[in-house]
């Protein structure tokens, strides 16, 4: 199997509202997201991606749109975490994302897994996919999902 991979990164805010050390209390991390994808090479004369599965441009620019410019510099909070979000509400035009589930590292990867394989499902009709998602929430912690 042939793939290609993509980091990006960001710079989020959370908290792991039952945690037993101070990860439980506001903080924040710089992510590092590897993007893996697979599908058939393109191989169209004349096509800008003619010999690509995609170009890095491309991959790069949708992981921005739907998933790292939403998630750069927002606090990222559990929606039943009701003290950090009605604290988040009061701050003026603050930037906060609500997910369903606690924002630990293996669940922030699954929601972006969700959100960034819907993105880039078989965009050229090759057999395009999100192979594998890497997120880093330090240099030596992170969670893998990979599609099974």
């Amino acid at each position: 199997m042939l793939t290609i991979t993509r980091k990006l990164e960001f710079d989020a805010g959370h908290r792991i509202p039952d945690h037993k050390s101070q990860c439980r209390n506001l903080h924040g991390h710089r992510y590092t997201l590897e993007i893996t994808l697979t599908g058939a090479v393109i191989e169209v004369e004349g096509n800008s991606d003619n010999g690509m599965i995609m170009d890095f441009s491309d991959i790069k620019a949708l992981a921005k749109e739907h998933l790292v410019d939403v998630w750069d510099h927002a606090f990222i909070v559990y929606d039943k975490d009701d003290k950090v979000r009605d604290f988040l509400a009061g701050l003026p035009g603050h930037k906060t994302v609500v997910i369903d589930r606690i924002p630990t590292v293996e669940n922030l990867a699954q929601v972006a897994f969700g959100i960034l394989k819907a993105a880039y499902k078989d965009r050229y009709g090759t057999g395009l996919h999100l192979h594998k998602l890497v997120l880093h929430e330090t240099p030596n912690c992170w969670a893998e999902i990979t599609d099974a």
